[in-house]
């Protein structure tokens, strides 16, 4: 039993000397010289004193009398008349006859085109009329398609089309996403 202690003792004492011979210092790196740091104190110019300012003496009142009294001799009553000259009487404003109703304006008659005035030609007004006519037909007729009738005709091969391109690989991707959902739920 004394042995296995002292075994043990002597793997102890092992680990520690190992350990101090790993943790020895080394030398440390030297300071790094600080020649290439700038020193703003060296730098900067010293600080001037403040110029001081001429400021103008203010003027101030003269303290009232205290105690409560007036100066009176400060007040002048010499000015006994006004320094206003009357205004002269309002002039009265002058009546002007009263003027007569004014009489209601003619309309002038518009004038009657002449065939050199038109804007458009018989053949462009007979075109206009015809297409008017075709309108009015259409629409009163029971064959009228709807707006929405004819926005589904020109649909349908546009979906088409785009159903053929795009389906079947929307198709198979979803599938293919449904799959590995449900397999990972397993």
């Amino acid at each position: 039993m004394e042995e296995i202690l002292a075994s043990i003792r002597r793997i102890i004492a092992d680990d520690q000397i190992a350990k101090a011979e790993v943790v020895a210092p080394q030398k440390s790196a030297p300071p790094p010289q600080n020649d290439d740091v700038l020193d703003l104190a060296e730098v900067a110019q010293p600080v001037r004193k403040p110029i001081p300012l001429d400021e103008p003496e203010i003027a101030f009142r003269k303290e009232p009398i205290e105690d409560g009294q007036i100066d009176f001799d400060a007040i002048s009553f010499d000015d006994d008349e006004p320094d206003f000259e009357p205004l002269p009487p309002p002039r009265p404003a002058p009546v002007e006859p009263p003027r007569p109703a004014p009489q209601p304006a003619v309309r002038a008659p518009d004038p009657e085109p002449t065939p050199t005035e038109r804007l458009t030609s018989a053949v462009t007004d007979a075109s206009v009329a015809q297409a008017f006519h075709m309108l009015s037909n259409t629409v009163m007729s029971s064959q009228a398609r709807t707006l929405e009738e004819l926005v589904q005709d020109m649909l349908r091969p546009m979906l088409k089309g785009w159903l053929d391109d795009n389906l079947p690989g929307m198709v198979e991707r979803l599938v293919r996403a449904e799959i590995e959902r449900v397999a990972r739920g397993r």
